[in-house]
């Protein structure tokens, strides 16, 4: 008897329709729009720091006004500087966010992911108060996807776990409390490891991807790495892992 094969990729639906909107909104941009008014949708709906500060004198100067303020926390990230960088964004995408689209299922996954996303926007607001630099990209939510995977894909049976066989589950084993987790010196390691690579990068530029001297937003980034790891219990369906006696007595 032929049993099914399994697919060489595995990827959510949820997360090849957003690679998709990405990769339609960034073609509209480079093939359909003229300079001009390409200019005006980065303004409108990149995320602008001195949007937020009334010493800034930009009322009436960038397009989308007040609302602009509210919905440029999200539609940041619809826009990419180039192909190259999206898609570095879209690898990354496949590689963390399905893992955790599997697990969280579709309604979940988009909340948890604008969630990120605001998570990135608050911490460049954080940084560059004031500043009339545009931030764009996907990176912040693809940061909380890693952070999201980290609180699970290390624990025994997890996608991350050389040692399990059983790969059918491995993105449904249930996860340690977040205290818990950061003391697994695999989830550390990780965690060090992105940090680092995230300060390298933000202290140089993304010119060896674009080609152009554009700076590395890694504030977002971060912002939207701990929002992924702090915020998954909330939107995590699977329920947690039993803490040991043992570690209780270590709260």
């Amino acid at each position: 008897m032929n049993q099914p094969r399994e697919p060489m990729l595995n990827v959510p639906a949820v997360v090849v329709a957003m690679l998709v909107v990405l990769g339609l909104v960034h073609a509209v941009r480079e093939w359909l729009l003229p300079d001009d008014i390409d200019r005006v949708l980065v303004w409108t709906l990149a995320f602008v720091p001195a949007r937020f500060d009334s010493g800034a004198l930009t009322e009436g100067i960038l397009p989308g006004g007040r609302g602009a303020e509210l919905w440029s926390f999200f539609t940041y990230a619809l826009l990419h500087v180039d192909w190259m960088h999206l898609g570095f964004n879209g690898i990354w995408l496949l590689a963390f966010a399905s893992p955790v689209a599997q697990r969280f299922g579709t309604p979940r996954f988009v909340l948890f992911f604008a969630a990120t996303i605001v998570g990135g926007a608050l911490a460049y607001l954080l940084v560059h108060a004031g500043a009339l630099t545009p931030m764009i990209g996907a990176s912040a939510g693809i940061s909380g996807m890693t952070g999201a995977a980290a609180r699970f894909a290390f624990e025994p049976g997890g996608s991350l776990d050389m040692w399990h066989g059983d790969r059918d589950n491995a993105d449904r084993v249930p996860a340690a409390p977040l205290l818990v987790a950061l003391r697994n010196p695999r989830v550390v390691t990780f965690v060090g490891v992105w940090f680092g690579l995230n300060l390298l990068f933000g202290l140089g530029s993304v010119s060896f991807l674009t080609g152009d001297n554009q700076s590395v937003a890694w504030e977002a980034h971060v912002g939207g790495f701990l929002a992924g790891l702090s915020l998954f219990s909330m939107f995590d369906p699977v329920r947690s892992a039993p803490i040991a006696e043992d570690e209780r007595t270590l709260h």
